[in-house]
């Protein structure tokens, strides 16, 4: 097939085919192998800072080297699609649920608009051999990130992005085709700033930029499946389903803005639910409300044992 582009323009027919599907930004980085990180990845793994999530510990050198991966990728593609939500929870009072899980699973949705990318991408350069990753495999999508010049690592682990905050989901495709890398973000604009240390309730985050996850809410809320250690009783600040706190008090998050995208809109009732309704909430209401939410993931008991140690 002859390319119906020029080697020249790849990049930023790539990039506005990205746009026109909706991610908001877009970056590029040279697969290769991550030698800086393995130390890091290591030493996080030996302090068991990612509690019972024990696949965390799998395929180290798939992680590190997307070419493990893939055989023959050339390139690695970084997109971040913005989820932050126009409305949020009306109940103060009610039990929490993080802003991503207000809508459809974003795995469906992302992982939908990466193959439509990489359908252009064979459609107008060539065969190509690609994969498209969101959340889905060993891959280390906040440093790929980085490296394709999208933001950088905040102090609570996050990417964060000059124009966006954090609200944002990232997603890869690696990609056989050799492409010109974007150039790496270098500086860390988070200064002097530990707003997000200091909020975290549960101390999760010992240091700048190191998460112990067996502390952190996600994990206690979604990851962990045998029973909440009673040490984290009444510092869950009313979290049933993930956490926001660390990048809600990101100074960096004040420019979020709405998301477009109708699957990420949330159940007509969702945002509705008072305290009495989530103390109520039978199985019926939840398989209506969550139908196609990330929500899914810990199941109706799941959610209850949440909520039972909320109370």
């Amino acid at each position: 097939m002859v390319s119906l582009i020029s080697k020249e323009d790849y990049k930023e027919a790539i990039s506005a085919e990205a746009t026109r599907l909706g991610f908001m930004a877009c970056g590029f980085a040279k697969a290769r192998y991550l030698e800086e990180e393995a130390p890091r990845l290591e030493e996080w793994l030996t302090r068991n800072y990612q509690g019972e999530m024990a696949w965390m510990a799998n395929h180290f050198d798939k992680r590190l080297d997307p070419r493990k991966l893939m055989p023959g990728a050339k390139s690695v593609i970084s997109l971040l699609f913005n989820y932050y939500p126009e409305t949020k929870q009306s109940d103060l009072e009610a039990p929490k649920i993080a802003k991503y899980a207000y809508g459809e699973d974003y795995h469906f949705i992302v992982k939908d608009k990466l193959q439509a990318l990489l359908s252009f991408i064979r459609e107008n350069i060539g065969e190509v051999d690609g994969r498209a990753f969101v959340d889905s495999a060993p891959v280390m999508d906040r440093v790929w990130a980085q490296e394709s010049g999208l933001g950088w690592l905040g102090k609570n682990t996050l990417l964060l992005n000059k124009k966006a905050g954090s609200f944002f989901f990232i997603a890869e495709l690696i990609l056989d085709l050799e492409l010109e890398p974007s150039p790496a973000t270098k500086f860390d604009h988070c200064g002097t700033c530990t707003r997000c240390i200091e909020a975290c309730p549960t101390d999760a985050l010992v240091d700048a930029n190191l998460l112990d996850a067996s502390k952190c809410i996600s994990y206690l809320t979604i990851e962990l499946k045998s029973a909440i250690p009673s040490e984290f009783k009444d510092k869950m600040e009313n979290w049933a389903f993930g956490c926001d706190i660390c990048q809600d008090v990101c100074p960096w998050n004040r420019f979020s803005k709405a998301q477009e995208e109708e699957r990420l809109n949330p159940h007509s009732q969702l945002l509705d639910m008072s305290a009495k309704d989530w103390d109520e909430i039978t199985e019926e209401v939840f398989r209506k409300v969550f139908k196609k939410s990330a929500l899914k993931r810990t199941k109706y008991g799941g959610l209850k044992r949440n909520l039972d140690f909320l109370k």
